[in-house]
C-alpha cells in the first residue's frame, strides 16, 4: 500500500530546497520594513503642505471613470451637505490601513508617487485653525480629482436638510420665516384675547420671528458660524 501525500510536507521540502530557514525569515523581515517605509511615506506627505496643490500623472488608461470628479462637483456636495474639502494634513482622525494599501497600490500599478491628498469630511473631523461617513482624493490636474477610498458611515438622510438652512443667508431666512410661522400657529386661539384675529396673529408673528431670528443670530454669527458656500474648502472654524 502506498503511503498518502502530505501536500503541506512537500511544500515545505520544495521551499527548503530554495531557501534556508533564516534566509526566509530575513526575506519577510525585509519586505515588512520596506512596505513599512513606504507607509511611513505616505503618512509623511498626507501631513505636509502642498502649496499649490500638485498635479499627479496618473496613467489614464488604467483610471476608473467613476472615481473622477471635478472640484466643481465636489463643491456642489460640500455645500448641500455642510462638508469640508481639506488637505489631509488638517485630518485628525485616523486615516485607515485600507485606504493607505488603496495609495500604494495606486503608485505601483501607475509607477508614481502621489502627493496633494484631500478629503471630504464633516468640520469636526479637521483640526481647523482659528481665523482671528470621509473621501480620499488625490489631484489629477484642471481641477480634476481621483477618488481613492472611502470609509466610515454614511451620512444621515436628514444631514443634506439640516444643511440647507446653512447654505446661504436667504436659506436661513426663509427657515426662520417657517419655524417663526409654525410656533405662531402653534400659540393657542385666545391666549391673549377672547379671540386671536387677523392682526393678533401678524403681531404674534412678528415677536416670534424676532425672538427666533435673535436666538438664530446669536448662535449662527456670535459662535463663528458661517455659511456652507464659505467654508466648504476654508481651513478656519470661523470663517
Amino acid at each position: 500500500m502506498l503511503e498518502r501525500t502530505d501536500i503541506e510536507k512537500q511544500l515545505k521540502k520544495a521551499r527548503d530546497k530554495a531557501f534556508k530557514e533564516q534566509d526566509l525569515l530575513e526575506q519577510v523581515a525585509q519586505i515588512l520594513e520596506q512596505e513599512q517605509l513606504k507607509e511611513d511615506a505616505i503618512m509623511a506627505r498626507m501631513k505636509s503642505p502642498q502649496k499649490p496643490t500638485p498635479r499627479n500623472h496618473f496613467n489614464i488608461d488604467l483610471l476608473e471613470t467613476d472615481r473622477i470628479f471635478h472640484v466643481d462637483q465636489i463643491r456642489d456636495i460640500c455645500v448641500d451637505y455642510r462638508l469640508r474639502f481639506l488637505d489631509t494634513k488638517y485630518f485628525k482622525n485616523k486615516i485607515p490601513a485600507e485606504a493607505i494599501s488603496e495609495i500604494k497600490q495606486l503608485e505601483k500599478d501607475h509607477d508614481i508617487t502621489l502627493r496633494g491628498f484631500k478629503i471630504v469630511a464633516p468640520s469636526k473631523m479637521f483640526k481647523l485653525e482659528n481665523a482671528d461617513d470621509p473621501l480620499l482624493f488625490a489631484p489629477i490636474g484642471n481641477g480634476y480629482f481621483y477618488l481613492i477610498h472611502k470609509w466610515g458611515n454614511d451620512l444621515t438622510p436628514w444631514r443634506k436638510l439640516w444643511a440647507w438652512n446653512f447654505k446661504s443667508f436667504e436659506n436661513l431666512i426663509v427657515s426662520t420665516l417657517l419655524v417663526s410661522l409654525l410656533a405662531s400657529l402653534l400659540v393657542p386661539s385666545g391666549l391673549f384675547s377672547p379671540g386671536t384675529s387677523g392682526v393678533q396673529f401678524v403681531l404674534i408673528f412678528f415677536f416670534m420671528f424676532k425672538s427666533i431670528a435673535s436666538i438664530v443670530l446669536y448662535f449662527a454669527f456670535a459662535k463663528g458660524k458661517n455659511f456652507n458656500t464659505a467654508i466648504w474648502n476654508s481651513k478656519y472654524f470661523n470663517a
